[in-house]
């Protein structure tokens, strides 16, 4: 049974954000919200955990996996990125998008494309998953929890919880989301394409 946390929208309670933590450093999986809907993550190292998620969404090890950054220090950590893509970047997040970069040897090849070794990045604008990533200080291997059969990510965290609640190991409450899915701008090459026009304005990478 997994445990199911209210959590303030605009005000987070920090004792709920540092248990969270605890859970994910545990080897937990967790459901938490995001600018885009809810999304389902773990640590990047945990391989049992992304066992555990991939089980979830029925997906397969190719599946474009997402790392969730508090901000932009962490990104030349794990993505190759040069100053003119960084200055893209540094003008539209946190915020909905999420960019995709070939990945430094920091990633763990679980977690890149089989074949173009790329991995996404994202810097949520949501209030929860921020918190989170600050009391976490190390990005989240994370999806959008798109269950199968579906087109967008979960947005009712009471549905998850009624379909989830014996697979995962926490769900955080925070809000009901509507269907706002990311842009997604390929950055691995380079020109730059915007894979998946969303929520985020397209109009800076034309």
């Amino acid at each position: 049974m997994s445990q199911f946390f209210y959590v303030h929208e605009e005000n987070p309670q920090s004792r709920l954000i540092v248990q969270a933590v605890h859970i994910l450093k545990q080897g937990g999986v967790v459901v938490y919200p995001t600018d885009s809907g809810y999304a389902i993550g773990c640590l990047i190292g945990d391989k049992n955990a992304m066992t555990r998620i991939t089980r979830i969404r029925q997906i397969e090890n190719d599946h474009h996996f997402s790392l969730m950054c508090r901000d932009l220090s962490e990104l030349a950590t794990y993505a190759k990125v040069d100053n003119q893509a960084y200055r893209l970047l540094k003008s539209c997040t946190p915020g909905p998008y999420t960019f995709i970069f070939k990945a430094t040897k920091e990633v763990p090849k679980r977690l890149q494309t089989s074949k173009k070794k790329t991995i996404g990045i994202r810097v949520p604008s949501n209030i929860i998953a921020a918190a989170l990533l600050e009391e976490l200080d190390a990005p989240l291997m994370s999806t959008s929890l798109v269950m199968p059969n579906e087109d967008y990510a979960e947005s009712d965290p009471e549905n998850i919880r009624d379909m989830l609640e014996h697979q995962v190991d926490l769900i955080i409450h925070g809000g009901y989301l509507g269907e706002n899915p990311t842009t997604v701008v390929d950055m691995s090459e380079d020109t730059i394409q915007v894979v998946r026009e969303g929520a985020g304005d397209t109009s800076i990478f034309i």
